[in-house]
């Protein structure tokens, strides 16, 4: 407990425990403490927080909040807001993308609404702030231009394809450069050129977050993304019946053979609600991809239940809807923010190594 008045330094002690969620290093030490006010009895602290969190800025105030009050005088008025810190991405793989976190998002057989969970997940972190990136690498079924709404074709300028922009999200598709109704026959060199080329000649720009919806099963993609770029890790999306979750567990199975780290799972069409009385229905089954993720030793991100409206807005090309409707926003946003939890809890566990500036 501070005894005595009050001092910058002694706010700085305070708050030196407090970790950036991106970094999982000190606020204090990465200079992220931007403004420390003290006025008699009030103390008011500014914290600098980069997009990329920008899901956990709430809940980072409110833990500054309780480290001061519990350390200062009783009584004492303690403020504390939150401002952009800007701390743009380093290069990464052998492509130079300049991405953050790089998301691949995967099910062990199609038909468990893959598409969906990652054109949401896109959705909800750029809500929440972040610069966000959607890739469709489904090269044989392309489905988020038909999520999105959008069919234009990317343009090229001085050699870099440039992503159609949907609601301040960049996506890129092999769904934008292929007529409706025609079908993709390639074999695996040509796919390998294909995702190579949209990740390495796409004009992304600096992206916190970049989405990759994977093409179903256990194909060769996920190894030539192992090869070509460090991945952040995988998200895997099934549904809670046996037949799925084996499925599911191929994929994860999959992911770990290429080493690529597993985020998390998430139970879609978990259950269906009957709007008119209300009354639950586990037509799949309950809990199914809770219990195998707890088994596997996969955190488990959350569950979307079998909502008509998800579907009809899908049908329309207006996912992002899913975030304007409550019945359906509630559980997009819980999987957002606790995968961006996850992220930010193995930061602190593993503080990534700082950039060193060769003089």
């Amino acid at each position: 407990m501070v005894n005595g008045p009050i001092t910058q330094q002694q706010i700085e002690t305070i708050l030196a425990e407090l970790c950036d969620p991106e970094t999982g290093r000190s606020m204090v030490r990465m200079e992220q403490i931007r403004h420390i006010g003290i006025d008699g009895r009030g103390v008011e602290v500014t914290l600098g927080l980069t997009t990329w969190s920008s899901l956990l800025w709430e809940e980072t105030r409110q833990e500054a909040e309780k480290r001061l009050a519990a350390k200062l005088p009783a009584g004492t008025n303690v403020r504390v807001r939150v401002t952009e810190f800007v701390r743009p991405p380093e290069p990464i793989g052998e492509i130079g993308l300049t991405a953050k976190s790089v998301i691949a998002v995967g099910s062990g057989k199609g038909g468990v609404g893959k598409s969906t969970i990652a054109t949401s997940l896109a959705y909800g972190l750029r809500l929440g702030g972040a610069a966000v990136g959607l890739m469709d690498a489904d090269v044989y079924g392309p489905s988020v231009p038909h999520l999105l709404g959008v069919h234009d074709r990317p343009q090229l300028v001085d050699g870099r394809l440039q992503p159609v922009v949907k609601d301040d999200l960049r996506v890129m598709s092999m769904g934008f450069l292929v007529p409706p109704g025609e079908a993709v026959v390639w074999r695996g060199p040509m796919l390998h050129g294909a995702i190579t080329q949209f990740l390495r000649d796409t004009e992304w720009g600096d992206l916190d977050y970049l989405i990759i919806d994977m093409p179903p099963g256990t194909g060769d993609i996920a190894l030539t993304l192992s090869q070509i770029l460090p991945l952040t890790g995988a998200v895997v999306v099934c549904t809670p019946q046996d037949v799925a979750l084996l499925d599911a567990v191929k994929a994860i199975a999959m992911f770990r053979k290429v080493n690529i780290p597993l985020l998390g799972m998430v139970e879609n069409m978990s259950y269906f609600s009957c709007p008119g009385c209300g009354k639950r229905y586990d037509i799949f089954g309950s809990g199914g991809a809770e219990r195998r993720a707890k088994e596997l030793e996969v955190p488990f991100l959350g569950a979307v239940p079998i909502n008509i409206g998800i579907r009809e807005r899908g049908d329309a090309g207006n996912t992002g809807g899913n975030f304007t409707d409550e019945s359906s926003a509630t559980y997009f946003r819980e999987i957002c923010t606790t995968l961006v939890r996850q992220l930010s809890a193995a930061h602190k566990a593993k503080p990534p190594l700082p950039t060193l500036t060769v003089l």
